[in-house]
């Protein structure tokens, strides 16, 4: 069994509890509050910013061309596919581009985490960081385009973008990249990898769940 699934069956019941909670399944029936979706649209511009540049800095690290090059397409490509989405839910939601933003503190955690990653860890590590926002999101997206039955959901351009052949391809190739790195590894290694794939997974659940509370700072 190759890495990928021995990490996947590892974070199952994390996915779990991301496609049963409150803001997936109002997401796919397209009863979501407004405001909890412009909560997450805020904070998830935030949080893209920051992954950016940890996508970036796995770029630099490869020796191997074709996979710096495929993570800086993964920087550049595919976050501008996504920020032109949620320049488009601006628009939609009336939000002003000059809002100033404030981190919630799952949305600072998370972002934190990963940009340690860039002066402290090993570049398997650095992968099984990143790859959850990958694998979940397309995995999310599929959930729902396959479980929907609500016409004319306010949230479908999210949906088509997560659940679309584009992304498919960038998921995949994020998937088989980080297959070949960890064949390469010692078990300690892969041991390390799969930590930080199962603590970003775990943060995902908790950045959508913050967005469907709002979270504030209490002080």
């Amino acid at each position: 069994m190759n890495w990928s699934k021995k990490a996947w069956s590892t974070i199952q019941p994390v996915y779990n509890e991301i496609i049963a909670s409150p803001f997936i399944k109002e997401l796919m029936q397209g009863t979501l509050p407004r405001e909890k979706f412009i909560f997450y649209i805020r904070q998830d511009t935030l949080y893209l910013s920051d992954y950016r540049k940890v996508l970036a800095a796995i770029a630099s690290r490869f020796d191997h061309s074709c996979y710096a090059d495929a993570f800086l397409h993964f920087a550049g490509g595919t976050m501008t596919v996504e920020r032109n989405l949620h320049r488009l839910f601006v628009n939609e939601l009336k939000l002003k581009p000059d809002d100033e933003i404030e981190p919630s503190p799952t949305c600072l955690l998370y972002t934190s985490y990963l940009l340690r990653q860039i002066s402290s860890a090993s570049l398997e590590t650095m992968l099984g960081a990143v790859l959850p926002c990958f694998w979940i999101y397309k995995k999310v997206g599929d959930h729902i385009l396959a479980n929907q039955t609500t016409q004319n959901n306010p949230y479908q351009s999210w949906i088509d973008t997560y659940g679309g052949e584009e992304f498919e391809k960038s998921n995949a190739l994020a998937i088989s990249i980080c297959d070949e790195v960890a064949e390469k590894c010692t078990t300690e290694q892969q041991i390390a990898m799969t930590k930080a794939f199962v603590t970003c997974s775990k943060l995902e659940w908790m950045f959508w769940d913050s967005a469907y509370k709002q979270e504030q700072w209490n002080i």
